[in-house]
């Protein structure tokens, strides 16, 4: 379907959510409740492969590896991206409408696009994968709001996998086992990667495994692997950190003796500068210990690009700067 079969005030309604703060169905943490079970109401007629739109490479990575030559996947949200601060453009709102299928993280994480992407589920198959998880497993912050970095702890991730494909071999129930054999082969994968993270933590001594990024999106990492973890900004990078906020932790990282501090490639680096100027004012040199992939993978092609990648040079960094 081209632009000039688009239903004109659709699509405006559509570019007029995506551009207002959203409020999306997660809403403050005690109201969160499951999605379930999947259901995929219509069934793919349309001559393969199936037109896939992801939002994060996170969500994209999944799709690819389950779906196999059965998908084209599109990306919104190239690297680098901080889709906390994202905005639809018309063209990103046109492939969603045009799509068989759309894919999003949801518990909030694309929050300029919430509101946007539940108007388009009501008409076409839209999945906000870490939507049906046990409310037992979403991480609260303050009451407020739910903390939707859920990829960090890989075993839950594998949990959105099984998402990613029970819709797929319900929307195409041809290729249903090829969906089974590949989602089976990929758990396999992540089991490997979930393990591979817990030894490698391990190794750093515990008084030593503290990490203090850019923005509090490793909670689940810190809780799925025991790493005391610390950001400057919240869970979202929409609120910009205080002056108390960069001086509390100055005073935590001199008075524990804190190597180390780590930027992220999707934030900017200058909160953590400030720390680092903090700490060498306090008589305390702590160095960056390197750069992390948090709320955005790396760039298509490098191992980064990719989920296991992109865990696996987290692991790899943090390792090498804290042991």
């Amino acid at each position: 379907m081209t632009l000039r079969y688009l239903r004109f005030p659709l699509l405006l309604a559509l570019l007029a959510a995506a551009l207002l703060p959203g409020c999306g169905r997660s809403g403050p943490a005690h109201l969160y409740q499951p999605r379930g079970p999947i259901v995929v109401k219509k069934t793919f007629q349309g001559t393969h492969p199936i037109e896939v739109v992801c939002t994060t490479g996170m969500v994209a990575d999944l799709v690819r590896n389950v779906g196999g030559l059965h998908v084209k996947v599109v990306q919104i949200m190239e690297a680098d991206v901080d889709p906390h601060l994202y905005k639809a453009s018309p063209d990103d709102m046109i492939r969603m409408r045009e799509a068989d299928l759309v894919f999003y993280s949801g518990l909030h994480l694309e929050g300029k696009m919430a509101d946007a992407l539940e108007s388009l589920a009501r008409d076409q198959p839209v999945f906000a994968v870490a939507e049906y998880f046990p409310a037992e497993e979403i991480m609260p912050k303050e009451e407020q709001a739910l903390d939707p970095h859920v990829w960090f702890d890989v075993a839950l991730w594998n949990k959105a996998r099984g998402v990613v494909e029970e819709v797929l071999c319900q929307f195409d129930p041809a290729h249903a086992a090829d969906y089974r054999q590949r989602g089976a082969a990929y758990k396999a994968e992540l089991d490997e990667l979930h393990q591979y993270t817990r030894t490698q933590l391990a190794t750093i001594p515990k008084k030593q495994r503290v990490m203090i990024t850019a923005h509090d999106a490793f909670r689940y990492f810190g809780k799925a692997y025991d790493i005391e973890v610390r950001g400057i900004q919240g869970i979202s990078t929409e609120a910009e950190a205080n002056a108390r906020d960069v001086n509390e932790l100055v005073s935590y990282i001199a008075d524990h003796a804190i190597k180390a501090v780590f930027v992220e490639s999707s934030v900017s680096k200058k909160n953590i500068n400030a720390l680092v100027e903090g700490c060498l004012a306090r008589g305390h040199k702590v160095v960056i210990g390197g750069e992390l992939f948090s709320d955005a993978m790396g760039p298509a092609g490098t191992p980064e690009g990719t989920y296991v990648g992109m865990v696996r040079h987290n692991v790899d960094t943090i390792v090498a700067a804290l042991k």
